[in-house]
């Protein structure tokens, strides 16, 4: 059975550091970073690279800047 790994990809400049996204990740992948973007706002950020590529981070955003990406090893 292949293993299915994700990725995602935080639009940092665009993200209001609103933190839906972080209780929606079933493997805790984001964090919220301790730098601020353009607009003075802590982002969201990927802690490490354990995501299934499940998507609930991309739904939940409400200003969808959290792209997805999956790939069977």
């Amino acid at each position: 059975m292949a293993k299915v790994k994700g990725a995602i990809v935080i639009d940092i400049q665009r993200c209001k550091g609103c933190e839906v996204c972080v209780p929606a990740c079933p493997k805790d992948v984001i964090g919220m970073s301790t730098n601020v973007n353009n607009k003075g706002y802590h982002y969201a950020e990927p802690k490490h690279d354990d995501c299934i590529g499940c998507a609930n981070c991309a739904i939940v955003c409400p200003d969808g800047v959290i792209t997805v990406y999956r790939a069977k090893d």
